[in-house]
């Protein structure tokens, strides 16, 4: 495939262009999904801005709202789908130069996710409970006023009174999610940090931090961060994009599900159990969690084999050069 460039870019010129093309991929969706709107449900755009206010108050407000998410974020996800294109690889070459060495690495990724989830919940309540400096007051006061205003958002989309918005919410979400921000953030982002910094570690560690305050939760900024750190060292090892995509679409599906299961009363949860709640898990049932999930790393790293060789991405292709293996 022939690409635009004549001779390798740069990883910061890369990680350059991936931002302009996650940003017009990102409008261009947005754009899409207004214009269905439009069409489909009959919004005019001051009519639909009025609705993103207030979704509660219009009948097609949560539709109309998770089209808005599902195009913006494939839009996103399209514009990083397009470097290999820009450099001149291959697709499958640039996020994936290694075959999945068992179908079940992405099974046991997602196992891994699960597994984390009491440990997980201890960095949630110490994260929710942080308070800035005093200097800092007035960004913490806007920073909370702004999470909670999202968290409202989002607790209404996820209200699933039936199996079909269930799945609805899954795609939207869970699915296009974890294909759209992978490519983005580890399929392009943390390679080339790697590439720049000719670290693992230093790049993994990067792009977790971009991943996580690029969603503007702050007071959620430390959990996020780890799962990055997770999702990256996956990516690292297996040298497939599957595999941290099975895991992001485990973390997010999981918490759908149970939501509709307390939604819909299942094992007496809708009054028993609030999936919502920042508080953290008991602390023997999280020590368990970090003991499994350490082994499971470990077991995960040697099944995955020897790390991969640090990549040259050329107008030929993507070469695989000698690299620093990881400790």
């Amino acid at each position: 495939m022939k690409g635009f460039p004549a001779r390798p870019m740069h990883p910061l010129l890369q990680i350059l262009v991936l931002v302009g093309l996650a940003f017009a991929g990102l409008c261009l969706g947005s754009f899409v999904a207004l214009l269905l709107i439009t069409q489909v449900f009959g919004y005019s755009l001051a009519a639909f801005g009025q609705i993103s206010a207030n979704p509660a108050g219009s009948p097609q407000g949560w539709a109309a709202l998770m089209l808005l998410q599902g195009c913006s974020l494939a839009g996103l996800g399209a514009g990083a789908a397009l470097m290999p294109a820009v450099v001149g690889a291959p697709w499958a070459g640039y996020f994936a130069p290694r075959r999945l060495g068992s179908a079940g690495w992405p099974v046991a990724a997602g196992a891994l996710i699960l597994v984390l989830i009491p440990l997980m919940s201890v960095l949630v309540a110490w994260n929710a409970d942080v308070h800035f400096p005093a200097f800092l007051h007035g960004f913490e006061v806007w920073a909370r006023a702004s999470e909670d205003q999202a968290g409202a958002l989002t607790k209404f989309l996820t209200q699933f009174g039936t199996v079909g918005r269930l799945l609805v919410g899954v795609l939207v979400i869970a699915v296009v999610p974890a294909v759209a921000e992978e490519l983005v953030f580890r399929g392009v982002m943390q390679q080339n940090l790697v590439r720049w910094f000719g670290s693992r570690h230093a790049g993994v560690w990067a792009a977790a931090a971009i991943f996580s305050a690029i969603h503007f939760q702050f007071f959620g900024f430390v959990p996020r961060f780890v799962l990055g750190l997770v999702l990256g060292y996956l990516y690292e090892w297996s040298g497939n994009i599957l595999v941290p995509m099975a895991a992001h679409f485990t973390n997010n599906a999981f918490q759908l599900v149970l939501l509709y299961l307390v939604q819909r009363g299942a094992f007496g949860w809708n009054t028993a159990f609030d999936p919502d709640s920042t508080d953290a898990l008991p602390w023997p049932l999280a020590l368990v969690s970090a003991v499994l999930a350490g082994g499971l790393l470990w077991g995960l790293r040697q099944r995955m084999g020897a790390p991969r060789a640090m990549r040259t991405v050329s107008r030929q292709g993507v070469a695989v050069g000698p690299g620093q293996p990881m400790p």
